[in-house]
């Protein structure tokens, strides 16, 4: 999805909400991460870390690889 669709779509997504609180929450969040500089937390990361990140990510694409969302929160139900 190309950076005008992205927008586009984050802006009807936000144009659709009318819970104030929720709203609230959104821009905060969006707030919170369009002032962190971008690579912080990657560059504090060690290479093996990095190397483990990106091979979660690329398991993670392959649907053999998952849990389901229900059978974690079992698992964690304790936490939750």
């Amino acid at each position: 999805m190309s950076t005008t669709e992205l927008k586009t779509n984050l802006h009807q997504l936000i144009d659709g909400i009318n819970n104030e609180l929720l709203l609230s929450k959104v821009y905060n969040l969006i707030s919170q991460l369009s002032n962190k500089e971008a690579g912080t937390l990657w560059n504090r990361l060690s290479d093996e870390e990095r190397q483990e990140l990106i091979q979660a990510d690329l398991e993670s694409e392959d649907e053999k690889n998952l849990i389901p969302h229900t059978q974690v929160k079992d698992k964690h139900k304790k936490w939750l």
